[in-house]
């Protein structure tokens, strides 16, 4: 049985009248960046954010570095981020020439701790940017509450996590001065190409990131700021507006498949329950836990990626190409590991939850059109593989 890490056909199937029909549209329009789909994607987006603004933009990592330019980030600033995350969080400070500030990350949610935040701070610190990464919010309480105590800005990385909830209700990304997302295709809301959406409630910040957007113009060809092109196409923003209304369904489908690995990896003794952060007898499999599930709101968790760890990943990731289990490794080298950051004097054993996690991780099949079938026979594999 052969299992995807990703299949985007069956959605396109599910809604392909709907998308040739907006694309068309978009077409015959012969208008093509930015205007009227763009704006009434950002009035739908921002609707279902229950923030007042949003911004679409050219893509996710984008969206980041727009949120930083408009917070005036400058050369030398100091931006505290998680070392464990995609590249970009930490590559859009570095094109600032700003100085990222690793911290490290929680065993259970993989998102930034708190405590470390604070450790990092010093005179020259802007903002901090946690990633609500695989779709969960990070613990945005306690990042508020250093941020406030310190008077730094909160930039939030919701690339992965746009309909994500927090403990509170609010959404991950409406929480901080900015939250950034990603329509990139693999993602639980993506488009057919790059394309990204900031958010925010400040009405002042929403002004500046429309000029930046534009290369710092109000007025065509009148610039008061330097900006970039960070226009998002009109194709992009019709896609994503005949997608949005099924992102909650399509949501619950992942946590469905989720709870479904859950319950198949206990019962095959592999796990004793979620959450768990080191190996023994009890836990081969040490299999993700939604932190905010009791608190009452279904969007606690919206597993952009199922992620377990095993002790040796690379043999069983082998292992399950061998029987055309399509898996990935997010993320293999944290930051102070990378080459382009070794200048910042990190070393090994510095970061020691993101190194765990980078060296054991592993992503397996989790989008909402798998089977049930599916998941079992990937389970059923993992197990083979442990029993060995």
């Amino acid at each position: 049985m052969k299992v995807p890490l990703l299949d985007l056909k069956p959605q396109y199937q599910s809604l392909k009248k709907e998308l040739d029909e907006a694309v068309a549209k978009v077409i015959e329009s012969q208008y093509f960046i930015l205007g009227p789909e763009v704006k009434a994607m950002e009035e739908e987006i921002a609707s279902y954010l229950q923030t007042k603004y949003a911004v679409g933009v050219s893509s996710g990592t984008d969206a980041l570095l727009i949120a930083l330019m408009a917070i005036d980030i400058q050369p030398g600033d100091e931006i505290i981020v998680p070392t464990y995350s995609f590249f970009a969080t930490a590559g859009v400070v570095s094109r600032l020439n700003a100085i990222p500030v690793f911290a490290d990350c929680d065993p259970v949610t993989f998102n930034i701790l708190p405590e470390d935040i604070e450790k990092k701070i010093t005179r020259k610190t802007k903002a901090v940017m946690p990633v609500h990464l695989y779709g969960q919010s990070a613990d945005m309480d306690a990042v508020m509450a250093v941020a406030q105590k310190h008077n730094i800005k909160v930039i939030e990385d919701g690339a992965q996590a746009i309909s994500a909830q927090y403990k509170d209700g609010r959404y991950a990304g409406t929480i901080g001065d900015i939250g950034c997302y990603s329509f990139f295709p693999s993602k639980n809301l993506g488009c057919f190409g790059d394309g990204g959406v900031v958010a925010t409630n400040s009405q002042e910040l929403y002004e500046k990131l429309v000029m930046l957007r534009m290369h710092g113009s109000k007025i065509k060809y009148y610039h008061d700021i330097i900006g970039g092109n960070f226009r998002l196409d009109a194709l992009q923003a019709a896609v994503i507006r005949v997608k949005l209304p099924h992102l909650n369904k399509w949501s619950q489908a992942r946590r469905d498949n989720a709870a479904l690995y859950t319950k198949l990896f206990i019962e095959k003794g592999l796990a004793s329950e979620s959450g768990m952060t080191s190996f023994d007898d009890n836990n081969k499999v040490l299999i993700p836990k939604a932190v905010y599930e009791n608190t009452g709101h279904k969007n606690h968790h919206i597993y952009n990626q199922f992620i377990i760890r095993v002790e040796k990943r690379d043999e069983l990731r082998k292992f399950l190409t061998e029987n055309e289990i399509a898996s990935e490794i997010y993320y293999p080298v944290p930051f102070h590991l990378q080459t382009c950051y070794l200048e910042l004097g990190y070393k090994k054993g510095d970061f020691p939850n993101s190194e765990f996690a980078a060296d054991y991780s592993l992503a397996l099949p989790i989008y909402p059109e798998l089977s049930e079938a599916q998941i079992t026979f990937v389970v059923e594999k993992i197990a083979e593989f442990i029993r060995k």
